[in-house]
């Protein structure tokens, strides 16, 4: 017999008037349930789960735990929460952009055995961790682990404390294809676990696991009544062909208004954006990048892909001049070899560039549009005053992405899809010949990611464009992709 709720949530609102949901919510997590709360960026998924956890303050309704066997009824005790910006790797409490490529930063972070803390079970700790290859990693410096190994520490960490309810939101972004499927057969066996109930925070349905039994949507900030997964994905199915049908006008007019854009050609001569020579990157006794040569020509169009650790986004970093060491690397960018003269926005000024290291460290709670508006001087905050004329141009590419409406909304105040499209309006609103995207569709729904996607291919369809994109989703790939370079992870 099905014992009482774990999770009640009855009528509620949070307190904050800045982030309250127009309706009140009710959820109920029972027994032998494991939910998927889904539901496009910016519909209150986020909220949802800070009123169930208790972080959000109600306003109105109630909420009550039942943790059957437990010494206590608090959620802080029972419940393990791995947030999206958790899922970044955010383990430090002042993290900066470019400080993962900064040694002496570097010399003074935490290693990964000191961020793990007090065990509860050695043996059940020592299992996550050698599931997810993490053994090795354990007195690295936590600054110098990518963001998908950043992930895969939160998740082990989370996973040994043997909580009763598990809510990890995204928890398959940012990793590779053979990680994805491993944490689905982890997932899928703690499932089983007696007192243990599994909530996931999804923004793509195809990470849906088959262990999940419910699904919960949100739509337009209002939780909707709970269907079992097999109705949800019916009903979700129909929908979603009918809006297919009504996005294709939709996209069509996104790519006539994209291409029709002015012709700007004041790029340096020559037909090479890139050139590496022999590049080697190593972080104390960790090898990254060793000897690799690599020549990115004007308008080719690289997918760049790797297991997690491999060392893309530190490639990256060297490409846009974050990272120290590049000074010290056989590079040149566009004809002009790195460390001859030319400053860091010289080089930057021809470069869009988004990833999880700028999402992750974007703290400024500006307005969106002034967020976008500091892509066109590559600050992190904005601290020159754009002309109107630019200011135009910013809410031309806020339109594009659909966020127009969000312009005067507070970055930290929106979804983190809503803050990723901010972020992508940010990378291009200075036309760059080099667009630069490392994992651009995280966080992104369905209807989203197939906007943005046919944004970045309308983009390289104009001459002179060239692109280095990289993600663990073949799917997520533009339809115009000419190169591609796979990095194999180094274990030294």
């Amino acid at each position: 017999m099905m014992r009482d709720f774990i999770i009640k949530l009855e009528n509620a609102n949070a307190r904050n008037p800045m982030v309250r949901l127009p309706k009140t919510a009710n959820f109920v997590l029972n027994t032998d349930e494991h939910i998927a709360i889904v539901g496009l960026n910016g519909s209150g998924k986020s909220l949802l789960v800070d009123m169930l956890i208790g972080k959000s303050l109600l306003r109105e309704g109630s909420l009550n735990y039942h943790f059957e066997g437990s010494k206590t009824n608090s959620s802080f005790e029972n419940i393990k929460y791995i947030s999206f910006r958790d899922t970044y790797g955010s383990v430090e409490g002042n993290y900066y952009y470019q400080q993962r490529w900064n040694s002496q930063d570097a010399d003074e972070s935490p290693t990964v055995r000191e961020m793990l803390g007090a065990v509860q079970d050695e043996n059940l700790c020592n299992h996550y961790f050698e599931l997810f290859g993490l053994t090795a990693l354990l007195d690295k410096k936590i600054i110098s682990l990518s963001s998908g190994e950043l992930r895969k520490f939160q998740l082990a960490k989370a996973l040994q404390t043997s909580p009763q309810v598990l809510i990890l939101d995204n928890p398959f972004i940012g990793l590779d294809f053979s990680t994805r499927e491993l944490l689905k057969s982890v997932l899928e066996d703690i499932s089983k676990i007696e007192n243990l109930q599994i909530i996931l925070v999804l923004s793509m349905l195809d990470d849906l696991p088959d262990f999940i039994t419910h699904v919960v949507p949100m739509k337009d900030g209002e939780s909707l009544e709970k269907q079992t997964k097999t109705d949800y994905l019916q009903r979700f199915m129909e929908e979603d062909n009918y809006n297919q049908q009504q996005e294709l006008s939709v996209y069509s007019d996104l790519t006539n208004k994209i291409l029709n854009l002015p012709y700007i050609n004041d790029c340096a001569d020559g037909e090479d954006v890139i050139v590496m020579n022999d590049v080697k990157i190593v972080y104390g006794s960790r090898t990254i990048l060793e000897q690799l040569n690599w020549r990115v020509k004007k308008g080719e169009k690289w997918a760049l892909s790797g297991e997690n650790g491999a060392g893309k986004s530190t490639l990256l970093s060297l490409v846009c001049a974050d990272n120290p060491q590049s000074y010290a690397c056989d590079i040149s960018m566009f004809g002009h070899k790195r460390g001859v003269g030319e400053s860091i926005w010289d080089v930057k000024k021809h470069i869009g560039y988004v990833s999880p290291e700028m999402h992750r460290a974007y703290l400024k709670n500006l307005p969106a549009i002034e967020i976008v508006a500091s892509g066109l001087h590559d600050s992190i905050g904005l601290y020159k005053r754009p002309r109107p004329e630019q200011m135009s141009i910013c809410e031309w590419w806020m339109g594009i992405f659909g966020i127009a409406h969000l312009k005067d909304t507070p970055f930290l105040h929106m979804s983190s899809g809503e803050q990723r499209l901010v972020l992508l309006a940010r990378a291009f609103v200075k036309d760059p010949e080099l667009l630069i995207l490392d994992e651009p569709l995280h966080g992104l729904d369905t209807v989203n990611r197939r906007k943005v996607k046919k944004i970045i291919e309308a983009f390289c369809q104009r001459e002179g464009k060239t692109l280095v994109m990289v993600t663990h989703y073949e799917s997520e790939l533009p339809n115009n992709i000419t190169n591609r370079m796979f990095l194999k992870k180094k274990f030294k």
